[in-house]
């Protein structure tokens, strides 16, 4: 099927690019906003803001160098205060003190009940837990409840316009590092899975692991295989990437990882500085830096 272009219309509130952003696509009643934490007491009069709506917090968390996320809903209250109102509480909540930018999602219409709120609530968790770039800092949410397949239908359609939306704001927390299934690797599509194989010269243990290059880098799939011994000299940038990865007892990582270069991959599967080009092959043998050249 032809992906299709979307037509997105972004304007910066202040004439900033690192300032307050209002986001629009076509033929889509949903608005977004970015607003950086500092910003919001300028943001009081605008109606959009005191509707109901999904709201998104972001951070970093200082000890494992990760975004944090939390995803929110708020309704329009009596006194005619909605999202605003409740990224003001939040500001002032000394437990949510991590956050320093909300991506918030209304609508032109201010269509977003109960119901439909919990319904993207819901979704966006799932969505973003899968993902597993940021850590969710949310605990319970909401059920979908009982939705009515006209309204299932909309709001589905509403999410797939928001993850793109968010993405275009700088946030890709929706968005899967890879959809590549580790149990159907092969060259039979175009996105071409690489493999990593070494024995361990002490332990005579066997090394293998996966990859896949995507438009961000190169992702180490879960399932791969990891070396748990750190070369003395690897950078300790390294060594906390590969201390605070999920393996398991065997040896196994859960969970795909981004890395910016094919060596820097490399040097997580085995814990030592290695050549990406070199190292990562195709399963018929032929080298990452060949592949490139179109060798």
């Amino acid at each position: 099927m032809i992906k299709r272009g979307k037509s997105i219309n972004m304007f910066l509130i202040n004439g900033d690019v690192n300032g307050c952003v209002k986001c629009t696509l076509k033929n889509w009643t949903g608005i977004a906003y970015r607003i950086p934490r500092k910003e919001i007491e300028n943001l009081k009069d605008r109606d959009d803001l005191n509707k109901s709506g999904i709201y998104f917090l972001f951070g970093i968390s200082n000890d494992l160098d990760k975004y944090i996320a939390y995803i929110g809903q708020a309704n329009m209250r009596q006194n005619g205060r909605g999202i605003l109102n409740r990224l003001e509480e939040h500001k002032r909540n000394p437990e949510k003190d991590y956050w320093n930018e909300a991506i918030v999602f209304t609508t032109s219409n201010n269509s977003l009940g109960s119901t439909e709120l919990n319904y993207l609530e819901n979704k966006f968790c799932e969505l973003a837990i899968n993902a597993n770039r940021y850590i969710i800092k949310n605990g319970n949410t909401p059920s979908f409840g009982n939705q009515t397949e006209e309204t299932e239908s909309d709001m589905e359609e509403f999410i797939e316009y928001a993850k793109t939306v968010m993405v275009v704001l700088g946030h890709r927390l929706l968005i899967p590092l890879t959809i590549t299934d580790n149990n159907n690797l092969d060259n039979s599509s175009k996105d071409i899975p690489l493999f990593l194989t070494r024995k361990n010269k002490k332990t005579g243990q066997l090394i293998e692991a996966y990859c896949k290059q995507t438009n961000e880098g190169f992702v180490v799939l879960r399932g791969s295989h990891i070396e748990r011994n750190d070369a003395e000299y690897l950078n300790e940038s390294m060594k906390k990437r590969r201390k605070f990865a999920k393996i398991d007892e065997n040896n196994i990582l859960q969970e795909d990882i981004l890395f910016s270069s094919p060596s820097y991959a490399a040097v997580f599967v085995l814990g030592y500085n290695s050549n990406g080009l070199d190292v990562w092959k195709t399963k018929d043998g032929i080298k990452l830096k060949d592949l490139e050249n179109n060798i």
